[in-house]
């Protein structure tokens, strides 16, 4: 099967799954009866990897490097630039081996060329095809994603991972622009992210276990179908930010994977990540109700943020991040056994 083929039945697959929501029933919020602070006086601007965004949300890497994929990105950066998030493209290495694809993501710079843009290719790529994802859409910071589950249980995919960190630190020092490290659903330990943090990234984005689930993906392109033991893989959301922050205290965090609404969002930012990145929601949303309704439904995400700052006392997410919270149940036992720190 071919890379183009291969992306079609990855976007028909994940608008076809139902929603799924990361899991942070152990995660509370304690409540605040006198924020002293007012709902049009809170400030939600924050920094990733030394970049500035006027909010703390994205819309994190989808696709690129087929033809349906023109049409989706330009909507995706044009309800980006109209929610002032920023955007990432999906994985640049189809336009990098065929030229005529580059447009499926250079079209996001085009629409919003004002907006924090980042590019994205996998652990396998060098420096030179780096650079080249780069300059394909003028990004502000590139995106190297990790999805080692994905590839496995993939007919077509990777089964050799060796060079991963060599080729991540020559990026880092070669690249003029900050390199965020990304799982795409599976989480990130904390052993790893200090690894990440020794080869010279400027932050990690947890893709944690509760988003679009890549090896149930894979399982249902499998011909025929099957159903995979490993579809419950991986470390979830929650649990995954507080490992990175624990083995990567100096990195900025990004909390991704099944953050679908503003309270999730919220206990993210109040567990130690600097943003959230929304995809799974993003794509599914676009694809089955169109382009305004992602738009209603990213700005309620936002609204419904702000409303959890107000009521936790929060006025900014710098004093969010300080705010009290109960951790309990598995995450809790999971947080004890593995000493992990908020």
């Amino acid at each position: 099967m071919t890379r183009r083929e291969r992306k079609l039945e990855h976007l028909k697959y994940a608008a076809e799954a139902n929603l799924a929501s990361a899991d942070f029933h152990d995660v509370q919020l304690v409540h605040n009866c006198l924020p002293e602070t007012a709902y049009t006086a809170l400030d939600l601007s924050t920094t990733v990897a030394g970049i500035r965004l006027a909010r703390p949300f994205f819309i994190n890497a989808i696709t690129g490097g087929v033809e349906a994929a023109e049409d989706i990105n330009r909507s995706l950066a044009e309800v980006a630039k109209e929610c002032g998030f920023a955007l990432a493209v999906g994985s640049q290495m189809a336009a990098l081996e065929n030229a005529e694809y580059s447009r499926t993501f250079s079209v996001v710079r085009e629409v919003y060329p004002d907006g924090v843009i980042f590019a994205n290719l996998g652990a396998y790529a060098d420096a030179d095809l780096a650079a080249k994802a780069v300059e394909m859409v003028q990004a502000d910071a590139l995106q190297i994603h990790l999805n080692v589950p994905q590839e496995l249980v993939m007919p077509e995919g990777d089964r050799d991972f060796r060079g991963y960190t060599e080729r991540i630190a020559e990026i880092v020092k070669a690249l003029p622009v900050p390199v965020i490290v990304k799982e795409v659903g599976f989480g990130i330990a904390k052993e790893q992210a200090a690894v990440i943090a020794s080869l010279g990234a400027a932050a990690i984005d947890v893709g944690g276990k509760g988003g679009t689930n890549f090896i149930d993906i894979e399982s249902r392109r499998a011909r025929p179908p099957q159903e995979s033991i490993l579809k419950n893989w991986g470390i979830s959301t929650p649990l995954a930010i507080l490992e990175a922050k624990t083995g990567a205290p100096a990195l900025d965090i990004v909390a991704s994977g099944g953050i679908n609404n503003g309270l999730l969002a919220a206990k993210a930012l109040a567990l130690g990540a600097k943003a959230v990145g929304i995809a799974g929601l993003a794509a599914k949303v676009l694809l089955s109700e169109g382009k305004e309704a992602l738009k209603r439904r990213l700005q309620n995400i936002v609204a419904e943020l702000k409303l959890i700052m107000v009521m936790t006392g929060s006025p900014s997410l710098v004093e969010l991040q300080k705010i009290p919270v109960v951790i309990t149940g598995k995450t809790g036992e999971w947080m004890k056994a593995r000493e992990l720190v908020r």
